[in-house]
């Protein structure tokens, strides 16, 4: 049975000491070097008292495209992003640094962790052109791991065998709207349930073999 007066689940305990951080960008194309970042959501994670994940407030901003860069109008064609329309209300690179960057440190120290890690669906692609846009700017506060990642690719396929987010939202019980997709907001938003699901299932077998068990697991 589980012991009453066992510490609670900590995040700071689960993921080494990272706090998973679901982001997704919208972008000019796929050269992180050359072409435009357009858009960064940012959905830090939060686990309850039980060890089960959930999705905190989403924090986004549209950008501008840096000086010179690529936009791919094909890419544009996808996401229906105007880079230049006034309404947007775009930051410059740096700005939007600043703005996503400050949200995630705090939600890392709110859970008492060292450092945010990315989780991302085909996560190698948004850390790449975050990396980037940290380097065009000289940043030195960026809060995620340089290089470790979480990619929702591998985790849908293990635990749903898909591995397209629309398809692994679906198999995971969630709703998936197309019509919404390619958006920085609703792509993030998608993957954290993805992810969320995928660990919150591994904690329900943890769960399951201390009842049966006998031990204490949490």
């Amino acid at each position: 049975m589980h012991n009453p007066n066992s510490k609670a689940p900590r995040m700071a305990e689960r993921f080494r000491g990272f706090l998973p951080v679901v982001v997704d960008v919208e972008t000019g194309g796929f050269d992180a070097q050359h072409d435009a970042l357009l858009e960064i959501a940012a959905i830090p994670l939060a686990m309850d008292s039980e060890g089960y994940l959930r999705p905190r407030p989403t924090v986004s901003t549209h950008v501008e495209p840096f000086p010179g860069a690529n936009l791919d109008p094909r890419s544009l064609e996808i996401t229906g992003i105007d880079p230049y329309n006034p309404l947007r209300g775009a930051l410059s690179e740096r700005l939007a640094l600043d703005f996503i960057f400050q949200a995630v440190r705090d939600a890392v120290r709110g859970a008492e962790c060292q450092r945010a890690i990315l989780v991302g669906h085909n996560a190698a692609f948004d850390l790449g052109f975050l990396n980037q846009a940290v380097r065009r700017c000289g940043h030195k506060r960026n809060p995620f791991h340089p290089f470790s990642c979480f990619d929702t690719v591998s985790l849908g396929g293990l635990a749903y065998g898909q591995t397209v987010l629309s398809k692994a939202v679906l198999a995971a019980g969630h709703p998936f709207d197309s019509r919404e997709a390619h958006s920085a907001v609703y792509d993030a938003e998608r993957t954290a349930e993805l992810f969320c699901s995928v660990v919150n299932r591994w904690r329900q077998m943890e769960l399951f073999e201390q009842t049966h068990s006998g031990l204490d697991v949490a």
